[in-house]
């Protein structure tokens, strides 16, 4: 199987986690995508959606989907979404796509946050993915700062603009044995909107496609 036959397989799985006559939570992103199409096809099951980005909010409509506003929804049974790498305790760093202020907004309200993705997410110490972090435009040159001083190796991603108006650093050469703490630390510097760790808030369910087809982790 292909990688993206894999992340469709992912996708699909994902559907049965859908609550009839709910709205749904929906990520960003190549695996995402696969989701909402497949959202598409049971559109008349479900109230609508709360999408993580402008791009899946424009995916869901083409679909037909009815769009709903965070701040107008109440409960939110599930919110699905892809990772950029994944854990054993079913943390993720995510924001490849640079939307993850929004994603973790939506999480963080979300009953249950089922991740889709195929097995090359799955890595045992997070960090050979770069770190995407969200900041403050004028505050760029003093977070990098303070992410070199943390040990990491800051890279402006340039030319990307997120659909808040802010600006991406994604951090390299990081070893992430404490996500959870780390994800605080570096919340905490001033300038930084939030970074791509999902650990204080990590997935409840992980549908990880392989050959030999999708296997469910959940979160001890």
């Amino acid at each position: 199987m292909t990688q993206d036959e894999l992340k469709q397989a992912a996708a699909e799985a994902a559907l049965a986690f859908v609550v009839e006559d709910s709205i749904v939570g929906v990520g960003t992103g190549s695996t995402a995508n696969y989701f909402i199409d497949g959202l598409g096809r049971m559109k008349d099951r479900i109230r609508g959606a709360v999408a993580s980005s402008d791009a899946s909010a424009q995916r869901l409509a083409g679909h037909g989907i009815a769009l709903f506003d965070l701040n107008d929804v109440t409960e939110l049974p599930v919110y699905v979404d892809g990772a950029d790498e994944i854990d054993g305790s079913l943390a993720m760093i995510k924001g490849g796509g640079a939307a993850l202020t929004r994603e973790k907004i939506v999480a963080a309200v979300a009953g249950r946050f089922v991740c889709i993705c195929d097995a090359s997410k799955r890595v045992a110490t997070l960090g050979r993915f770069p770190l995407p972090v969200e900041v403050i435009p004028m505050a760029r040159a003093q977070v990098a700062r303070a992410l070199t001083a943390l040990g990491g190796r800051p890279v402006w991603r340039e030319g990307v603009v997120t659909d808040n108006g802010n600006l991406i650093l994604d951090v390299h050469d990081l070893s992430i044995t404490d996500p959870v703490g780390l994800e605080s630390e570096i919340n905490q510097i001033v300038g930084v909107v939030t970074n791509g760790l999902f650990a204080r808030r990590g997935a409840d369910t992980l549908l990880l496609a392989a050959p030999g087809g999708v296997q469910r982790i959940d979160a001890a």
